[in-house]
């Protein structure tokens, strides 16, 4: 009897050693699957901290290139809107604003029907004298599909100059367009003679923005006498206005132009920004009327007006300036030799 039950001791005490030795087991693997568990969730906080980088990188490219996408693509180049630049040859703008080398004949603008893949389609071309008419217009692309797609610069999506071929007459104009893509103002040309139209726009193409400057002739028919232009002068008065200039153009640098305007009283005038700027100076030479358009900086500089600005050649131009005072625009010229 003492012998059975010694046995069923052991048997009990085995019984012990082997549930102690499983929980043992079980411990240990709980601790191992913790461990595991631990490193699963660390490395899973990096990647997210790793995707959480890249998301905000990829964020940071798209604004800049939002940003980048604000400035117009001209002739290859982007040009800041915001600074002073040139509006020149078919499908280039020149960005300046120092006074740097620049090559002899810089390109100009508006001497084309035709540039860049962009054609000018004029509705008519022939205009009575003295009477407002419709003046419309397309711009085409390949195929001669009309263009309805453009960028907004200087606050318009198309600036319009008119002049007569003897550099009187001038107008710059904004027409509207249509959704088929077809542009139209009233136009109204005081004088019989021969008149260039020159169209100035930035088109988007295919996602990509075109800067280009095309033209055309418009005929008024009658007796035309052309005027000889006025003596090259750096003052003239307006009414209600004496506007001057300092600096001169020159064909091989780009040189500072300072417009003053001052009032009947002598007194500077309260220049208002007129679409984006302080001035537009449009630049035309005489002959093939060879085009410019010349946007100022930004800030006025001791009250004046500041364009940086390079004659594409040696010769006889007449520059424009557009301005705005009291809720109105002006326009003062001069003519200019470049030798």
């Amino acid at each position: 009897m003492a012998v059975d039950q010694q046995r069923q001791q052991q048997a009990a005490a085995g019984l012990r050693r082997e549930a102690g030795g499983g929980r043992d087991k079980a411990t240990f693997r709980l601790a191992v699957f913790g461990a595991v568990l631990v490193l699963v969730l660390f490395a899973g906080y990096g990647l997210g901290r790793l995707n959480g980088r890249t998301a905000s990188a990829s964020t940071e490219v798209a604004g800049v290139g939002g940003d980048m996408a604000a400035m117009t693509t001209s002739g290859g180049a982007t040009v800041d809107e915001s600074q002073p630049h040139i509006h020149s040859a078919d499908g280039a703008a020149v960005q300046s604003g120092t006074p740097t080398p620049m090559p002899m004949g810089a390109a100009v603008g508006g001497l084309s029907l035709s540039s860049g893949g962009l054609t000018l389609v004029p509705g008519r071309t022939d205009f009575a004298a003295g009477r407002a008419q419709r003046l419309t217009f397309r711009i085409t692309g390949a195929g001669g599909a009309p263009v309805t797609t453009y960028a907004v610069v200087h606050d318009k999506l198309l600036h319009l100059v008119v002049v007569r071929r003897d550099l009187t007459g001038y107008q710059h104009l904004h027409p509207t367009m249509a959704a088929d893509g077809t542009w139209g103002i009233d136009l109204t040309l005081a004088e019989p003679g021969i008149y260039r139209m020159i169209a100035d726009f930035t088109a988007i193409v295919g996602g990509q923005q075109v800067a280009t400057t095309l033209g055309t002739d418009l005929t008024v028919a009658g007796s035309y006498v052309p005027q000889v232009l006025p003596a090259p002068s750096h003052a003239v008065s307006i009414p209600g206005f004496a506007v001057g200039y300092e600096g001169m153009p020159a064909t091989q640098s780009t040189q500072p132009i300072l417009i003053s305007v001052t009032g009947a009283d002598r007194k500077p005038a309260a220049l208002e920004p007129y679409l984006g700027t302080f001035g537009h100076l449009v630049v035309l030479r005489q002959g093939d009327l060879a085009y410019l358009h010349v946007h100022p900086e930004a800030q006025l500089t001791d009250g004046k007006v500041k364009f940086w600005l390079a004659a594409p050649s040696a010769g006889t131009y007449r520059m424009f300036f557009d301005f705005q005072v009291g809720g109105r625009v002006h326009t003062a010229a001069w003519t200019v030799v470049v030798t």
